[in-house]
């Protein structure tokens, strides 16, 4: 079995509970965040939108600087509703899904790099970048996001088993 295909039952699952989550974001409290140091629900559920789009330039490029020196930081752009958020992230998971469909295990096993400002943050297989950084990353937000949900009184999805507010799921 190629790596590809053990990883696509995980990476479907995680991003149909992240969808879950993000579904739950009502524009209202996008402006919301439970401490000054923290994201706002809009940024942190723009954040969970854009890690998809990681996963392609994982598959695809070599390495990625989020912040390339004379270059632009990367940053998503700008969503202002649910709305938004979901059709970022719905392209982003297709964009990855095909690219994690069409990926060789040689590939997966080649060296990819994250840098800032044109120094290496870390390099690994792209294999593990999928699970360690885009799949760990996006359940360690969507966590967030749950206790985002939580505090705001706004029902949180049933993501591995039930939940408090989906105790049948």
């Amino acid at each position: 079995m190629a790596m590809s295909q053990a990883l696509i039952g995980e990476f479907d699952h995680e991003m149909a509970n992240t969808r879950k989550a993000l579904e739950r974001v009502p524009d209202e409290k996008f402006d919301w965040k439970p401490h000054t140091k923290s994201f706002s629900m809009g940024a942190l559920a723009g954040h969970l939108a854009f890690i998809p789009q990681w996963a392609k330039a994982t598959i695809e490029t070599p390495e990625f600087d989020v912040n390339p020196p004379g270059g632009q930081q990367v940053q998503p752009p700008p969503m202002k509703t649910r709305a938004d958020v979901l059709a970022y992230f719905d392209k982003g998971v297709a964009e990855a899904r095909s690219a994690l469909l069409a990926v060789s295990d040689e590939n997966l096993m080649k060296q990819w790099s994250l840098l800032a400002g044109g120094k290496t943050i870390f390099a690994m297989p792209r294999i593990a970048v999928l699970r360690g950084m885009i799949m760990n990353h996006m359940v360690h937000h969507r966590g967030q996001l749950t206790v985002y949900l939580r505090m705001n009184d706004l029902p949180v999805p049933a993501l591995y088993g039930p939940s408090a507010d989906e105790p049948n799921a």
